[in-house]
């Protein structure tokens, strides 16, 4: 099995970012790692859903213009001051904050959501 390089990665994040908002972006760099480790079912209640990582990275918008998809009921561009205040799970609020926050090091963070969020790790990389 051969593993996606990081230029996938990127291309797939460009993609997606244009697919679900109409928006289209440059990606600058990597600023976090995250791996959340629960394990629970899901919606089903049979199946398991698996650790997932998920990588975070600075983006600029360029062009497009911003919409709603199959996957946004609605979109909206909100100050950086207040975006916080539209978060209502806290692993994605903390993963926004360490955004934020991007002091240049790169995050790496585990964590669970289930039964609550608890950080396990956090350290830069």
């Amino acid at each position: 099995m051969e593993m996606p390089t990081h230029i996938v990665a990127v291309d797939a994040l460009i993609r997606v970012v244009k697919e679900e908002s109409g928006i289209d972006i440059t990606v600058s760099n990597l600023i976090g790692v995250y791996s959340n480790t629960s394990t629970h079912k899901w919606y089903d209640g049979i199946t398991d859903v698996p650790t997932k990582l998920m990588l975070d990275y600075r983006c600029k918008p360029v062009g497009g213009e911003l919409a709603i998809s199959e996957e946004t009921s609605e979109s909206c561009w909100v100050a950086k001051d207040t975006v916080l205040e539209y978060f209502t799970k806290t692993a994605f609020r903390t993963r926004y904050e360490a955004y934020l926050n991007f002091d240049g090091n790169i995050k790496y963070m585990e964590y669970i959501t289930d039964p609550e969020f608890e950080i396990k790790l956090n350290r830069t990389v």
